[in-house]
């Protein structure tokens, strides 16, 4: 990075402070081999995984449960040219314990879409990393 990068890296706490303010974020996955990319809103739970609720029968699920993907979430503001990105990477998992099933259903992030039902998943944190651009109004 140059002396006057506006660019600032975030820690671990702060990268997760800041993606618990957002509800909406990417999941970075593989998809027939290639990269594929899906908005999905979410929640954190208090291990620091990001939580989805979906469909039992989504293409998402099937591709992502049991593999390490990438889950991404920003906040811009064009105005001031400044921002942060938040990246956890980590395996992503169906939840199958009926309690912890039930937990989420209570207090878990729910759907923008009406669900017949639902399942969630569960993509650990293993890797968080974060960057903050600082405002660099006025400047080419």
């Amino acid at each position: 990075m140059f002396q006057n990068d506006a660019f600032r890296a975030l820690d671990r706490q702060e990268s997760l402070r800041l993606l618990a303010k957002v509800p909406v974020g990417r999941v970075v996955y593989t998809r027939q081999a290639l990269p594929a990319v899906l908005p999905v809103n979410f929640s954190l739970d208090t291990d620091a995984s990001v939580l989805l609720r979906t469909s039992p029968d989504s293409d998402l699920v099937r591709a992502i449960d049991g593999v390490v993907v990438a889950f991404e979430a920003d906040e811009f503001d064009a105005a001031t040219r400044s921002g942060w990105s938040v990246v956890v990477t980590g395996r992503a998992a169906v939840v199958t314990d009926p309690a912890e099933h039930e937990r989420l259903s209570q207090a878990g992030p729910a759907s923008w879409m009406p669900l017949r039902e639902a399942v969630f998943v569960r993509i650990e944190s293993e890797m968080v990393t974060g960057r903050e651009l600082r405002g660099t109004r006025g400047t080419q």
